[in-house]
C-alpha cells in the first residue's frame, strides 16, 4: 500500500448541498429555512428555549453547592505500602512523601494532596511526611513505631 493509493471508503464522503444556487437545484432562494421568523434570521437559536415548553433547567430543583475553598485529597492506604515493603520497594526507615509515592505509582501528581488511610497493616517503621492522615492511619504508624515528620 502506497500514500498515493490511499482513499475514502464509498459512501463515507458526502458533497454539502450547495444553498442559494437557485430554484432548480431545490435548496434555492431561502435555502430550506422556509419564510420569515426567528428560524429564518442568521445568528443562533436562544439559549435553552424549547418552543415554550417549561426549559429543563427551570423544571430541575435548584440543589447542592460546591465550596470555592476545597481540598482534595488522594486517598493511599497503609495496605498498599506494606505491599510494597514486602516488594522490597521500600524499607525500614524511608521516608514516605508524594515523590516516593509517585516513584512507586500510588500518585501520578507530585503536587497532589494525599490522605493516609489505615486500611492494612504495617509491618514496618517508616517516617512520613504528607498532607493528611486518618486516626487509624495515625494508630498504624505508632504501633509500627514509625513516625510522622510534618
Amino acid at each position: 500500500m502506497l500514500l498515493n493509493e490511499l482513499a475514502p471508503v464509498p459512501g463515507s464522503n458526502y458533497k454539502a448541498k450547495r444553498v442559494g444556487r437557485g430554484i432548480g437545484s431545490g435548496k434555492g432562494k431561502t435555502c430550506g429555512s422556509g419564510t420569515k421568523g426567528q428560524r429564518s434570521r442568521t445568528g443562533v437559536a436562544i439559549n435553552g428555549f424549547e418552543g415554550g415548553q417549561m426549559p429543563i433547567h427551570r423544571r430541575l430543583p435548584k440543589r447542592g453547592f460546591n465550596p470555592l475553598n476545597r481540598k482534595e485529597y488522594v486517598p493511599v492506604n497503609t495496605g498498599d505500602l506494606s505491599f510494597y515493603v514486602e516488594e522490597k520497594m521500600l524499607n525500614a526507615g524511608d521516608l514516605v512523601d508524594n515523590a516516593k509515592l509517585v516513584e512507586l505509582g500510588l500518585l501520578k501528581k507530585v503536587d497532589s494532596r494525599v490522605k493516609l488511610l489505615g486500611d492494612g497493616e504495617l509491618t514496618v517503621s517508616l517516617k512520613f511526611n504528607l498532607a493528611a492522615y486518618s486516626k487509624s492511619a495515625t494508630a498504624a504508624i505508632e504501633s509500627s513505631n514509625g513516625q510522622i515528620v510534618n
